[in-house]
């Protein structure tokens, strides 16, 4: 099963995709979190919540248990500012050292620029956000 670490963007519809695929991101997690926590930021995982609808996909797809959907807090909502602090010493990191996450620094950086992306227009916009992962 292959996790993937996701945007959602708190309302309906923002008005602008928020899509990244973020498989690589779950793949290397803790080795990101590890760059984050060395560079002095917050690791990625700090900004996840989830709601119950997502808990509820992540349940079906075989993620979890099923009693927690009627103990989960109320889902957290971020600043997109506080999660780009960390995307841009991420991305500094990475764009001066693309190997130091491994073989794999490339595409780990070409996800965190797709966030990036996604928190600019998040944050031009005031919209809050958290990091939800999803197992397929």
């Amino acid at each position: 099963m292959a996790a993937s670490m996701y945007i959602v963007v708190e309302g309906d519809d923002p008005g602008y995709c928020i899509y990244v695929n973020g498989r690589m991101l779950a793949r290397h997690e803790s080795a990101v979190e590890k760059l984050a926590l060395e560079l002095g930021v917050r690791p990625l995982l700090e900004f996840f919540s989830a709601d119950e609808n997502s808990m509820a996909l992540l349940i079906q797809e075989g993620g979890g248990d099923p009693s927690l959907l009627h103990r989960l807090p109320p889902p957290q909502w971020y600043r997109a500012e506080d999660g780009l602090r960390t995307l841009e010493a991420l991305i500094a990191a990475l764009e001066t050292d693309p190997e130091r996450l491994g073989e794999e620094g490339a595409e780990i950086l070409s996800e965190l620029r797709e966030y990036q992306t996604v928190l600019r227009k998040s944050a031009q916009r005031g919209h809050r956000w958290h990091l939800a992962v999803s197992w397929r």
